[in-house]
């Protein structure tokens, strides 16, 4: 399992090449330049050469690129593209609905994070987290609500979400992938309500989240930040473990074995030794 650090993925289309750039020094753990849905389908040849001319010019540069789905005509030349450049650390694979779809993308040699975006994707969650060189899942929130007739941002269309949200934890556990990444908020001037999505995707257990717009990386980093007094408690967890007095309380909460590791990842979190 690779469990690289990614609490933010930053869409950039490849139809505007001088973004990227932008993108990489926006301070997001990972930037995505986009060949799917930011792309119409008359400019896909002259965005994979945007990315291709990109990548000559900064062999420095490492990006992810979300490819066109499976079954578009654009797949093969997209695929080309990531095999041979090695700027292209992996591959997001839109409307991933089987594990052959996957292993197909995977032969480019990248790792692959398939987005699930489809009731026949959240089906075959236990063949897709399995197929050869998945690394992790993301989530398409809006393509899978229109797929499923879900009425947009209703409280009844959330409570459906989080199970697939459910879903995608619990696979990815199971299969032992790296954390997943929860769905865009759309919504880019709404700095409270992205907040407050990705407190939430924290909470849940996501790695972290898509996002559209480089304001949306600094609110994503934050919730993510351990808040001062969950530092000090678990600083004091972690004290009392090294006192190696067996059994102990801490805030007059029994500490076991899941109470410590809870400590030593609120630490890793905020970059911290959590030995």
């Amino acid at each position: 399992m690779n469990n690289t650090t990614i609490r933010s993925a930053l869409f950039v289309p490849a139809t505007r090449p001088e973004r990227i750039a932008k993108a990489l020094g926006s301070g997001a753990d990972a930037v995505i330049v986009d060949l799917e849905d930011a792309v119409a389908d008359n400019l896909k040849a002259q965005a994979r050469a945007n990315l291709d001319a990109f990548l000559d010019a900064n062999p420095q540069a490492r990006v992810l690129v979300r490819i066109n789905a499976p079954q578009h005509e654009q797949q093969a030349a997209d695929l080309a593209l990531c095999r041979r450049q090695p700027g292209v650390v992996a591959v997001l694979l839109p409307k991933a609905e089987s594990a052959a779809q996957v292993e197909l993308a995977a032969a480019c040699g990248k790792p692959i994070w398939p987005i699930i975006e489809s009731a026949k994707g959240l089906l075959e969650l236990p063949a897709i987290v399995r197929a050869a060189g998945v690394e992790r899942l993301t989530f398409g929130a809006l393509d899978l609500g229109l797929d499923l007739g879900l009425a947009s941002a209703s409280a009844a269309a959330l409570r459906i979400l989080d199970q697939a949200r459910y879903a995608i934890l619990l696979h990815s556990r199971l299969a032992q992938l790296a954390p997943p990444l929860d769905s865009v908020f759309p919504d880019i001037k709404n700095t409270q309500g992205m907040t407050r999505m990705a407190a939430d995707a924290r909470d849940m257990g996501f790695g972290g989240l898509l996002c559209i717009h480089p304001g949306q990386v600094a609110l994503i980093h934050t919730a993510y930040m351990p808040r001062q007094e969950e530092l000090e408690w678990a600083r004091q967890v972690l004290a009392a473990v090294a006192s190696g007095n067996g059994v102990f309380v801490v805030d007059g909460q029994m500490v076991d074995a899941p109470v410590i590791e809870h400590a030593r990842r609120i630490l890793r979190r905020a970059g911290l030794p959590s030995a």
